[in-house]
């Protein structure tokens, strides 16, 4: 073979084997090292869990409560109050007066609800316009206590029989005086006896709330017309024991009370009614049977929420 024919033969060979090399390369499948983390793949969104969205804040979120002293003083609106508050957002001032004083604010429009224990009184304050709504809540009773001695000899004896046995005998007795639903019911004690004990040497009247005027009776060992739970809440600090109980005509009857909103354009009807709905509610009712349970063995109170009126021997 001549030179330049092989020289062109070798060229053809070294470009064959070139191109036959190149097609084997990439012929080759490629995977990935094995360093190199697989490709992500988007993962479904994931929700967060629902949570339950606050209560709205109410408009007018201050609300006044005008109250007889017997839920002040017993300690049971110092569990209500607070539960009200935290369910509802509402802030609660708590005016503890006489019944007579509560509904007086109510007819002038300085209270936007009422917690009270005078059934007669507030059948009268209904009539006359002055209420929205009334709805019953709970009972107790009242007891008679005084010193142990019992220098009456009430014990054993009815409400008005024991009033006239102490009338007779001129045994301090002390009256709260203040037109509360407890002054009323020792009023129509001493009226159903036909008795004015004004003015006698051993009647005292405090005008103050339950649980100062039991320190009076204590401190002056007379007898004094209380309700149950106040009475059981201040116990230990008392020298007073119970000579008077168990009666029907000594029941202490509660109902919560809205102000007419038309009575004051300030009127908060709308957080007032929300108490009272509370008031009502079976969970409150609940915590209210079970109030004084721990301490006493028993409840102060008797939740009555949706009970017949005539249950309890009221009219309405």
């Amino acid at each position: 073979m001549k030179p330049n024919s092989r020289n062109l033969l070798l060229t053809l060979l070294l470009v064959l084997s070139i191109v036959l090399t190149a097609c084997g390369a990439s012929a080759t499948p490629t995977t990935a090292p094995a360093t190199e983390a697989p490709a992500a793949t988007e993962a479904p969104a994931t929700e967060a869990p629902a949570t339950e969205a606050p209560a709205a804040a109410p408009a007018n979120p201050t609300l006044i409560l005008a109250t007889t002293t017997s839920t002040q003083d017993s300690g049971l609106l110092d569990v209500l109050v607070p539960m009200f508050e935290e369910q509802t957002g509402y802030t609660v001032q708590t005016v503890a007066v006489g019944t007579g004083e509560a509904l007086k604010m109510g007819e002038e429009g300085n209270a936007d609800v009422l917690l009270v224990h005078a059934p007669s009184s507030e059948v009268t304050y209904m009539d006359g316009g002055h209420g929205q709504d009334r709805f019953l809540v709970m009972h107790n009773d009242f007891v008679i206590v005084g010193p142990a001695e019992d220098p009456a000899a009430i014990k054993g004896l009815g409400p008005k029989d024991a009033f006239v046995a102490i009338f007779n005998a001129g045994a301090p007795f002390v009256s709260r005086g203040d037109d509360s639903g407890t002054h009323k019911k020792e009023v129509s004690f001493w009226t159903k006896a036909e008795l004015d004990p004004k003015g006698q040497a051993w009647f005292f009247e405090t005008g103050q709330g339950m649980g100062a005027s039991l320190t009076v009776a204590s401190e002056k060992q007379a007898y004094i017309l209380t309700d149950r739970a106040t009475y059981l809440a201040n116990k230990d600090n008392l020298q007073l024991e119970i000579l008077l109980e168990g009666n029907n005509a000594l029941l202490n009857v509660y109902h919560v009370i809205t102000v007419n909103p038309t009575k004051n354009d300030k009127i908060n009807y709308e957080g007032a009614l929300a108490f009272a709905n509370f008031m009502v509610d079976a969970a409150t009712q609940e915590v209210i049977g079970q109030f004084g349970v721990d301490k006493f063995g028993a409840p102060l109170f008797v939740p009555d929420a949706g009970k017949d009126p005539a249950e309890l021997g009221l009219d309405s």
